[in-house]
């Protein structure tokens, strides 16, 4: 365990590498998928709200900022017309998957139990850009989930408590991070085809 101070040294890398994201998504050089990053941005704001409900401490504000991040990702990819990615059905399925998370987890209004669901919620956003990642990773960059590794990895050290609560949202960035790297970085679906 480090000290848990550092935690503010990943919400700095995350809004340095969500900057970047954003500044490119303005530029029009990526074409961000809205509906992974409207709920990227509500499933950890979900999150972010039941980690505070459940005691977590200063370990929480990583979660807010990769909540709050992607807001400013939304609107930078309306300005742009070069930043439009097309939605398809696939993406609002998965998003209405999503939204089915979020709304169980209102129904539950238990703390583990929200946080479980807003995993979930996440992951099933995640697999639009995923997807997209895989086929068209020059469409993506790797800043935003790079940085992700950073800060859920800082996440994780800082925890003295090691219940669902306070490690649950933080491992399961590191590995969408994780995944989402790789497809981008190594052009893993270019390779494979």
């Amino acid at each position: 365990m480090i000290n848990p101070n550092f935690v503010f040294v990943g919400v700095i890398i995350n809004i340095v590498g969500i900057s970047s994201y954003f500044i490119d998504t303005l530029k029009g050089k990526i074409q961000p998928n809205k509906v992974s990053w409207f709920l990227w941005m509500l499933a950890p704001m979900i999150a972010f709200f039941a980690e505070v409900k459940q005691g977590v401490g200063i370990e929480s504000l990583a979660t807010f900022v990769v909540g709050f991040m992607p807001l400013l990702v939304i609107a930078a990819s309306f300005t742009n017309r070069k930043a439009y990615w097309k939605i398809r059905v696939f993406d609002l399925l998965c998003g209405a998957l999503s939204v089915t998370g979020l709304i169980l987890w209102m129904i539950t209004k238990a703390g583990d139990i929200a946080i479980a669901f807003s995993i979930i919620a996440d992951g099933l956003a995640s697999v639009p850009t995923i997807v997209k990642s895989y086929s068209h990773p020059e469409s993506e960059s790797d800043a935003a989930f790079s940085v992700q590794i950073i800060n859920s990895g800082i996440a994780l050290l800082v925890i003295r408590t090691w219940d669902f609560a306070h490690w649950g949202f933080p491992a399961y960035l590191l590995i969408n991070g994780i995944i989402l790297v790789a497809l981008i970085r190594f052009k893993i679906g270019k390779i494979i085809k």
